[in-house]
């Protein structure tokens, strides 16, 4: 009989790819002038930075313009849940982002990306 040890490294396990793309700046369009830039970095676990992140994810229009930021480098007015800063940027709205792992940040942060490029005609 097998039995299966319970899992006690809750470690997120997408964490890595996030901090890997520390410093990385992609260009995302054909044409080269939007592009994503990537700040990732560990600090200590605090309830503004639950997760123990420090993050700004950003993509900026052909002007250096941010079009749409995911970070938690303040906190976000009438915010009503607890004190993390986690938020999202798009275009000149700032609203809440609860953050559930590495994985889904990116995953929502390419989504929101392609919706922004979407709109601007800048990929079909």
């Amino acid at each position: 009989m097998i039995t299966k040890r319970p899992v006690t490294d809750s470690r997120d396990p997408t964490l890595d790819v996030l901090l890997d793309l520390d410093g990385q700046v992609l260009v995302v369009d054909p044409g080269g002038s939007h592009w994503v830039r990537f700040v990732v970095t560990r600090v200590p676990v605090s309830p503004e930075k639950p997760h123990g992140l420090d993050y700004s994810l950003t993509l900026h229009g052909p002007d250096g313009e941010r079009l749409v930021g995911y970070d938690n480098a303040h906190a976000v007015l009438r915010q009503k849940r607890d004190k993390s800063q986690d938020h999202r940027h798009r275009l000149r709205t700032v609203r809440p982002y609860e953050y559930q792992d590495a994985a889904t940040l990116l995953a929502d942060f390419w989504e929101t990306v392609d919706a922004v490029l979407r709109e601007r005609g800048v990929i079909p």
